[in-house]
């Protein structure tokens, strides 16, 4: 095989740059005659992505970034969106591409275009891709469960013209090959039960087909029923390549931070598996009243907790997201279909907290196959290597 330059191009920000990062660092270490070019889209300044790509770039040789001109939102046009805003890069990078490309074919030795990584929220990128004939693959943050989940809602609207957002409040029981039981549509993300969210998931679904496989940021040994629904043939290959994580902390100065070390040093002090941790991710946030829904149902619980509560993110190009619990009326004591009331989620921390040893055995055990997936032999390090045989395969 000739040298390969793999394009990775992540979605703007941190959250999902840090494991990008790393199933780049896997790739890379994994193969010496791969290379690989990220192209980085800024919304705005942001040092935790300077210096994580700083980190990298030091670190490795072979992994490359370019910074791309900062998106900006187009003043006549107040109601931009987000992946709005990405497909607007699309002539940026097809000139970065050419430029890649222009000093490949000048420079003898140089790797050739083997394809593009794209993240969930950049299939826009494909056609790029396309113009090049070079192959598009996904890396996806998320889970494989979440990924059938869009495959078959996408299935839904265009093979069955079903409307999901029909469902709001639907007792029907819903069977996906991903999930091992039925799943009632009323529980269904909130996102697919309105006219405004649903596209946001179903059009990357859509295009998500059009790809040569998709990587997704899990392990066999965790969703193996969710993998193993992938086999029919009728989605691209599914890489179950995970967990990717940034274990060192590279180039994150929170961890020097005095803040940092007293969370840590308190929970060096708890006595194991005594504490819950809350985290909604990096866009999320619940209102007012959730907010203190939740905090009165940790205290009173009795348990250790150890809560990522985020300020609301601005609101500009829709990013901001609040989250709302996917309980209905019948499963909340007060009545709120969008509030989760505290004694619910007290019961679910106790529940949580209280397990039987049995179940505790059972964790416990997932999470040391965690960490031998990407071990020499274990199943996330063969799928990676499967990836990369078929990259060889498709390369133009």
């Amino acid at each position: 095989m000739k040298k390969a330059e793999l394009v990775f191009i992540p979605t703007p920000g941190i959250s999902h740059l840090v494991s990008t990062v790393e199933v780049a660092k896997q790739l890379v270490h994994r193969d010496e005659r791969l290379s690989i070019i990220f192209l980085i889209m800024k919304l705005r300044s942001d040092p935790k992505v300077d210096r994580l790509i700083d980190s990298v770039s030091t670190a490795c040789n072979r992994i490359q970034f370019i910074h791309l001109s900062k998106l900006e939102p187009d003043p006549n046009q107040p109601n931009n969106s987000f992946i709005s805003l990405i497909e607007s890069q699309r002539p940026i990078v097809k000139e970065e591409v050419s430029r890649l490309v222009s000093r490949s074919e000048s420079i003898p030795g140089s790797p050739t275009l083997a394809g593009f990584v794209l993240d969930m929220f950049c299939t826009s990128m494909i056609d790029v891709a396309n113009e090049f004939g070079a192959p598009s693959y996904i890396f996806l943050t998320s889970s494989a469960a979440s990924l059938g989940l869009q495959f078959y809602v996408q299935a839904l609207c265009d093979e069955h013209k079903v409307d999901p957002t029909e469902f709001k409040g639907s007792d029907t029981e819903l069977v996906m090959p991903c999930l091992k039981n039925p799943l009632p549509a009323k529980l269904l993300p909130s996102s697919m039960l309105t006219k405004e969210g649903l596209p946001i998931l179903i059009i990357p679904a859509r295009r998500f087909r059009e790809t040569k496989g998709i990587m997704v940021n899990t392990f066999e040994e965790l969703e193996s029923h969710a993998i193993n629904s992938f086999s029919n043939g009728n989605t691209p290959p599914v890489y179950p390549v995970g967990p990717m994580l940034n274990l060192n902390r590279d180039g994150d100065r929170d961890v020097e931070s005095d803040e940092f070390k007293g969370i840590r040093q308190w929970l060096d002090d708890q006595p194991p598996s005594s504490v819950v941790y809350l985290c909604f991710g990096s866009r999320g946030s619940f209102g007012v009243d959730q907010v203190k829904e939740i905090a009165c149902g940790l205290e009173q619980s009795g348990h250790r907790f150890l809560w990522s509560l985020r300020q609301p993110p601005p609101k500009e190009m829709g990013l901001g997201v609040e989250i709302k619990m996917d309980y209905r009326k019948e499963m909340n004591s007060d009545g709120n279909d969008d509030i989760v009331g505290a004694g619910e989620i007290e019961r679910g921390v106790r529940c949580l907290m209280e397990l039987d040893n049995e179940k505790r055995e059972r964790l416990k055990e997932m999470s040391g196959k965690s960490r031998k997936a990407l071990e020499s032999g274990g199943t996330s390090s063969t799928w990676l290597g499967r990836f990369i045989q078929d990259v060889v395969d498709h390369q133009p």
